[in-house]
């Protein structure tokens, strides 16, 4: 009887690792999503608010990632998939409804002069945003560097830009609620527009060629 090497049962058990980091993205995005939405609305924290529903995008965005992670691990060298493609324009189209979505928001709350009324949720809510998707860099990472995979690297790097938009979102909280300066929380959510286009437009690049990155998750 031929028995597993070690080599196969350790290369299992980092892509049963890696997919549980993509499947811990996607339920952490959901949760995080109704989180900020709920206060955001609240607190009529727009940028908050918004930040919520780029967090569901991000979710639709996990599950092509998962997808992903099962693709190379039966077969390393494939290309992307149609289901892959799909879940890349989809997201993409999703970004760019949020773009223009968060744009006009923050344009119409900078001619009204609307303010939230805390911002410290947002503190919160980016903070731990933060913490966790730096530990799903690191993580992601170790697993892509131990199976010697660019796919995983390369989607260590997107998570990057949900970071970005954490700090935006900190930043912006952070300076309403100490020094409550006018328009702060609608020029957050232009920061967060700035962002939500660049990855619908990386979706459709990606969507395109057969680079092994996918899109990012927040």
């Amino acid at each position: 009887m031929n028995l597993p090497s070690i080599k196969k049962i350790d290369t299992d058990k980092l892509y049963k690792i890696t997919f549980g980091l993509a499947i811990f993205t996607i339920v952490y995005n959901i949760i995080e999503g109704l989180v900020s939405i709920y206060f955001g609305y609240q607190d009529e924290s727009f940028t908050l608010f918004g930040f919520g529903v780029d967090s569901f995008i991000e979710a639709i965005s996990g599950l092509g990632i998962a997808h992903m992670v099962i693709r190379i691990r039966l077969q390393p060298d494939a290309c992307r998939d149609n289901y892959e493609r799909t879940a890349l324009r989809i997201t993409g189209v999703a970004f760019y409804i949020l773009t223009a979505g968060l744009v006009a928001t923050g344009m119409y709350n900078i001619y009204i002069g609307h303010k939230p009324e805390s911002t410290f949720w947002g503190v919160v809510i980016s903070v731990i945003s933060i913490a966790v998707m730096w530990a799903l860099i690191y993580w992601k990472r170790r697993m892509g560097k131990a199976l010697n995979s660019n796919a995983i690297l390369a989607d260590a790097e997107c998570t990057r830009v949900c970071v970005n938009m954490s700090i935006v979102l900190l930043a912006a909280s952070v300076i309403y609620e100490i020094a409550k300066i006018p328009y702060i929380d609608a020029i957050g959510t232009l920061g967060l527009a700035y962002f939500s286009f660049r990855e619908g437009r990386e979706c459709f690049e990606k969507a395109k060629n057969n680079e092994l990155c996918s899109c990012g998750q927040h």
